[in-house]
């Protein structure tokens, strides 16, 4: 059918025709869209993130170290302090990875060091600290000067000052003082909220570890602003930091260098001399002794295996729990003159062999029947164990735990000290589930068998015999509250009056005679301590002057074998004259010229 008309040309569909200037709008209004769609992305969504980068860039944070408090001994005489150094660190984010191989050749030549140590150390790196790495820990001053001659031709590293820990005496009480050592990637995880960085070291053993809160100090820094080579334009903000506080302590620097000297006869032992009216530590030593400044830089495997081998270096003896043989005598005394259980003019018999239960218990010699003093001064096994017997394990138990064993002294190396074993018949039960036998009250009695005591723990008690019965604290710190911290036994007057003289007849005719001349009277005793397969033992514990006691020292020899009276006294007789030289010297006025 046909249609009623035809359409025209002109009402024919046609295809837009593009001009050159549209195509080239609809390019740029899509280009803006992009860039608009982009800013959005940068500074709206992703703002923070980029302002934030953009000031790491531009900001930086110049770290102060804290000084670490100093340990001073009672004149005031430095004993651990800190020695400004110097160290090399390469600002990571300013040295890109394609400049760093020519930065380590420049720094090889300039510094003389291998280059493969320049690059295990960037390697290594510091994982809690992104832009900067310690390439050298100590620069010498003749580094320093060849890195600023040539500072233009080694950009991103920079020499900053830090704080080394030094004792100039060296090993002169490392015990005491202890070290420190820098901290691990895993402490940090636990020690960075408190305020710990990577770089700090902290308190291994000793007093370093027992005030770390007190010594350590605070971080300070400076916030500056930087421009693209680094350079500093401005300063921003800075927050002090704080040094750590320093400690005066207890200790005599020349007693403890007498103390040391002494102690060298033996290889192995403890001395320790304390003022017996209130438990001020003037001395304390330990053989074999460590130089404490090995830590403060890189310890080399070798050595760090060589002080924790058999010889045991880092191990404080004087702290630690050996048998203690006769001078264990004065508690079992104690024990039967408190309980009544023998009277102060009361004697035994002697014997060279005393049999019991199927066992027979040596002596060295027979003395007759004898009382007190004279069984101190010969220091005679079979009256002591014939007293142990009649005044039973319990009572001489209660007396040893009541001067203190077995349990810590208070002094402020608590984590290092040990507690000693006072064995009795219920300790026995519970932790071997055995019966106690009359030759575990002989062998306590004359303090052997599972019995053990520390030298400190020694000093305490011969103080307390020495200062009228006051259980003092032994203690370290000069301003320590402890000096104040003792406790009255009530012991009774006939008890240490009968133990006092006792103890003087030991020096004036018997074991200890090593100490009776060209001193103010000193009581004690001696002490040989059996420990097969092993040589013996040696001890001296002593106080003087005897009426009215100013010191006690202890003076204990490892396996030394020999005798007390013939080994250990003789070190503690070289303390006690350098300690009343010392006070001699105190006492006499100054001459005046006329």
């Amino acid at each position: 059918m046909a249609l009623p008309f035809a359409p025209s040309r002109d009402w024919q569909l046609k295809p837009p025709r593009h001009r050159p200037a549209d195509r080239l709008w609809l390019l740029v209004l899509l280009t803006l869209g992009a860039l608009g769609l982009r800013l959005v992305w940068l500074q709206v969504l992703q703002g923070s993130h980029h302002r934030q980068l953009a000031d790491e860039n531009r900001l930086r944070t110049l770290a102060s170290p804290p000084r670490r408090g100093r340990l001073l001994d009672r004149h005031g005489e430095l004993l651990a302090g800190d020695v400004v150094s110097f160290r090399l660190v390469l600002n990571t984010q300013e040295v890109e990875d394609r400049r760093w191989p020519g930065l380590r050749q420049r720094l090889s030549r300039v510094l003389r060091r291998p280059a493969a140590d320049l690059e295990q150390r960037r390697r290594a790196g510091n994982p809690q600290d992104s832009y900067r790495t310690t390439l050298v820990e100590r620069l010498t001053a003749a580094d320093i000067t060849r890195l600023q001659e040539k500072a233009v031709e080694l950009p991103g590293v920079s020499v900053e000052p830090s704080f080394r820990r030094q004792y100039p005496h060296g090993p002169l009480a490392a015990h005491v003082l202890g070290y420190t050592s820098p901290i691990s990637a895993e402490e940090h995880s636990d020690l960075g909220p408190h305020g710990y960085r990577l770089q700090d070291r902290i308190g291994r053993s000793g007093l370093e570890a027992a005030f770390e809160r007190r010594l350590r100090g605070r971080w300070g820094g400076q916030v500056v602003e930087v421009d693209a080579a680094g350079t500093v334009q401005r300063h921003l903000a800075e927050r002090s930091g704080g040094s750590g506080q320093d400690l005066q302590l207890t200790l005599d620097l020349p007693l403890q260098e007498q103390a040391e000297a002494a102690l060298a006869s033996v290889g192995r032992g403890a001395v320790v001399l304390m003022d017996a009216r209130d438990g001020a530590i003037l001395a304390i030593a330990s053989r074999p002794g460590f130089d404490p400044n090995l830590f403060s830089d890189h310890l080399d495997p070798q050595v760090w295996a060589q002080l924790n081998g058999s010889a045991a270096p880092l191990q404080n003896r004087a702290l630690q729990a050996f048998p203690p043989a006769s001078t264990f005598k004065v508690i079992t005394a104690m024990a039967a003159l408190e309980s009544g259980r023998l009277g102060s003019d009361g004697r035994l018999e002697t014997s060279d062999r005393f049999c019991r239960g199927g066992r027979c218990f040596r002596d060295h010699g027979r003395f007759g029947t004898i009382g007190f003093g004279r069984a101190m001064a010969v220091s005679s096994n079979s009256f002591f164990y014939r007293l142990g017997l009649r005044t039973g394990p319990e009572l001489i138990a209660s007396a040893a735990q009541r001067l203190g064993l077995g349990s810590q002294t208070g002094i402020e190396l608590s984590l290092e000290e040990g507690r000693g074993v006072v064995p009795e018949p219920d300790w026995k039960k519970r932790l071997f589930g055995q019966d106690w036998y009359e030759g575990d009250t002989i062998n306590t009695a004359v303090g052997q068998g599972s019995l053990l005591v520390t030298p400190l723990q020694l000093a305490r008690l011969y103080a307390a015999v020495g200062n009228g019965g006051r259980l003092v604290t032994p203690h370290l710190l000069r301003d320590s509250t402890a000096r104040d911290l003792q406790r009255p036994l009530r012991l009774q007057p006939h008890t240490l009056e009968t133990l006092r003289r006792s103890l003087r007849e030991v020096v004036t005719s018997g074991t200890g005679t090593a100490l009776a001349g060209g001193l103010p009277p000193v009581a004690g005793k001696t002490g040989t301590a059996e420990d097969p397969p092993r040589p013996d033992h040696t001890w001296f514990v002593g106080f003087a002057p005897l009426q009215d006691p100013e010191v006690v020292v202890v003076s204990f020899a490892q396996n030394s074998g020999g005798f007390g009276g013939t080994v250990a006294a003789p070190i503690a007789r070289q303390v006690l004259r350098a300690y009343f030289s010392a006070r001699s010297r105190e006492r006499t006025p100054a001459s005046t010229s006329p």
